[in-house]
């Protein structure tokens, strides 16, 4: 299972734009969004299942570099899902 995320860029981005964050978001998925804060401003969002990262910091931290390479792009809004808990086998119950 890979490290899933969304980064909510700060606004559209062009297709050259585009071409130079797909090479450092490997399998990212791009597509336009509305601003959280101001539905009326449109903004790319970039939803990513990272495979290869060894950690979601990691992970996140490769993409938040990647996107410092595009001038006057920034990142207002990061999503990372609820990842559920695997049942611990050795868990001990104490009574009260």
């Amino acid at each position: 299972m890979g490290h899933k995320f969304s980064l909510v860029l700060s606004r559209e981005i062009t297709d050259d734009e585009s071409a130079v964050l797909q090479e450092g978001f490997s399998g990212a998925v791009f597509s336009t969004d509305a601003l959280p804060t101001n539905a009326e401003v449109k903004v790319t969002r970039v939803d990513f299942d990272d495979e290869v990262s060894p950690s979601l910091a990691e992970a996140i931290e490769s993409a938040l570099e990647s996107v410092k390479t595009v001038s006057d792009l920034t990142v207002p809004g990061l999503s990372v899902p609820a990842v559920p808990q695997a049942p611990a086998e050795d868990a001990v119950v104490e009574a009260a």
